[in-house]
């Protein structure tokens, strides 16, 4: 029976996994109008994952001595941790690329991350203290689901959101919008008003 379960959550796995990544891509091409963006908003989000994975798996093997996870932890732990990944990176770019309609890429991305930074930090540090609350449960799977989700939207928060995607984006630049129109007709800042002399 394990091993029964053990191969359909593998099958899940390389069936389910890909399909959540496909349909997100596609609704953050229609949303950002760009390849570039949401290839770089992907991909910051599956390391994120990647790297809550391995980090638990060494918690939970070398502080808590557990002796293994459930067959189907790895695809609840990923389909958590890129929604909340993803939310959090839409709220972010939608404002660059707002500003970036105004004021360039460059200063729409600082824009963007002063607009969002309270914001985000605080939902994200209240989401991952919720999740937290599950590792304090008599249950195995539970503190594991709780410490990778705890863990995985820290990181996304800290890390990926407030200086990995917006550092890329920055040093990207405009091209990060790429095929889209604002990539090759990007707004110069909006010049001052001469001043009346007198």
């Amino acid at each position: 029976m394990t091993l029964d379960m053990t191969r359909a959550a593998g099958h899940d796995n390389k069936v389910i996994i890909p399909l959540v990544l496909a349909v997100v891509f596609l609704i953050l091409i229609l949303l950002l109008r760009s390849l570039v963006a949401p290839l770089l908003m992907m991909a910051t989000v599956v390391l994120s994952f990647l790297a809550s994975l391995g980090v638990s798996g060494l918690v939970f093997d070398k502080v808590f001595g557990f002796q293994g996870a459930d067959a189907g932890f790895p695809l609840l732990a990923f389909i958590f941790l890129v929604a909340l990944g993803v939310d959090y990176n839409i709220f972010l770019m939608t404002r660059v690329r707002e500003g970036s309609l105004t004021l360039g890429t460059r200063r729409g991305v600082i824009r963007g991350l002063t607009v969002t930074g309270g914001v985000i930090t605080s939902a994200g540090i209240v989401l991952a203290a919720t999740f937290a609350a599950l590792t304090v449960l008599p249950l195995v799977g539970m503190v594991e689901m709780g410490f990778v989700v705890a863990f995985g939207v820290l990181l996304d928060t800290v890390i990926v959101r407030s200086l990995l995607l917006p550092a890329l984006a920055f040093d990207i630049g405009r091209w990060i919008w790429l095929p889209g129109r604002l990539a090759r007709d990007e707004a110069a800042p909006r010049p001052r008003p001469l001043e009346r002399v007198s």
